[in-house]
């Protein structure tokens, strides 16, 4: 017994000596000067890595973080108060003040807000919105130090990999630059009034997220060529595929906001559904969009277009088919309103339609819509 009571005892001091050794040796040894690590000098820096700094610096104060509230009225007060509806990003258009973002920026708000990259706030009034192509115009007064708009370029040339660049604040991280090419271009995606698709989208790989919208897109050379509108998410959150308004429609659609507070289509003056369009186009074999009724004294009408009328058995008589304009496919409405929408008020178009089963061709002069 009195044997294993030693062997306890020699194990136990065994351990204090082990745990106790790093202290004996700490107490031991002379103290350490403990300084910090020398710095490796830097190299200098890529020139891909100065071109981006400096595109960075040079934009950032053109581009804004906009917030916005609505008025709420309390169900047992029935007194209204102001709460925080979302936020998003814009940029500033020209010399007078206005600012450019996406229509589901501000759309709903009673009031918007407009920060400054140098920090100041201003209160900032609605100009005019296009929902069909989800872009609003806001104007703020800014009495001195007034931001630089942006440089404007054309979405036209763009080509599929060449390197973009986007500013904006997501998730309300303000003034946050993300980096990528040019995904795909011409893509499209239904417009919030559900009536029209926008077209033309350019795709990229940015990383876009909520509170980018309505931030610019630019290119290497600092030129806006689209407005940040849209990513595809099933989170919700950055999966790398966003989407771009392109310049060459904001370039359209702003000046006429800014004019007239609201966007007119160029019209030909006829009437379509698109229900009865797909139940025509399936029995004739053919894609295009039905001519159902013709305005008198309108662009279609001058034309020669025929529309549908209605037969001695009640039946219809389908008119002219209108298959394309200027050489491009038209399959439905939507797609038939946005070719109109690629053309300015006075422009004269080719329509190609099916008449009779037979391809004819009419030049339209388009007029201003209601």
């Amino acid at each position: 017994m009195r044997g294993f009571w030693l062997l306890v005892a020699a194990l136990i001091g065994g351990v204090l000596v082990w745990q106790g050794r790093p202290w004996l040796e700490q107490r031991a040894a002379p103290p350490i000067e403990v300084v910090p690590r020398a710095i490796t000098p830097a190299g200098d820096l890529a020139a891909d890595e100065k071109a981006t700094i400096e595109l960075f610096e040079r934009s950032k104060g053109s581009v804004v973080f906009i917030t916005t509230t609505q008025l709420v009225r309390d169900f047992w007060s029935r007194n209204l108060f102001s709460v925080p509806r979302g936020a998003g990003s814009g940029f500033v258009w020209d010399n007078d003040g206005h600012i450019i973002t996406n229509n589901h920026v501000v759309q709903g708000a009673s009031e918007a807000k407009v920060r400054l990259n140098d920090g100041r706030d201003y209160s900032a009034k609605l100009v005019g919105a296009s929902p069909a192509h989800d872009i609003a115009v806001l104007r703020i007064s800014v009495p001195d130090r007034q931001p630089a708009a942006l440089p404007i370029g054309t979405s036209a040339d763009l080509k599929v990999g060449q390197k973009v660049f986007a500013i904006g604040n997501p998730f309300g991280l303000d003034w946050s630059l993300t980096t990528g090419v040019v995904s795909a271009l011409d893509r499209s995606l239904p417009a919030e009034d559900g009536r029209t698709i926008i077209e033309h989208l350019i795709q990229t790989d940015a990383a876009i997220n909520p509170g980018n919208s309505g931030g610019p897109l630019l290119d290497s050379s600092g030129r806006l060529i689209g407005i940040n509108t849209a990513i595809f998410s099933p989170s919700g959150a950055y999966a790398g595929v966003g989407f771009a308004m392109p310049v060459d429609t904001v370039n359209r659609v702003a000046p006429q906001l800014i004019a007239k507070g609201k966007y007119t289509r160029p019209v030909l003056g006829i009437s379509t559904d698109e229900q009865l369009n797909q139940l025509i186009a399936k029995q004739l074999g053919v894609k295009g969009v039905a001519v159902l009724n013709i305005e008198a004294g309108s662009p279609a009408e001058a034309a020669g277009l025929r529309a549908a009328r209605r037969a001695p058995d009640g039946g219809i008589v389908p008119g002219d088919i209108i298959t394309a304009i200027d050489g491009k496919a038209v399959d439905n409405v939507a797609r038939l309103i946005n070719r109109l929408d690629e053309h300015k008020v006075g422009d004269t178009i080719t329509l190609t339609v099916q008449r009779e089963g037979k391809p004819a061709e009419l030049k339209a002069v388009l007029k201003e819509g209601a």
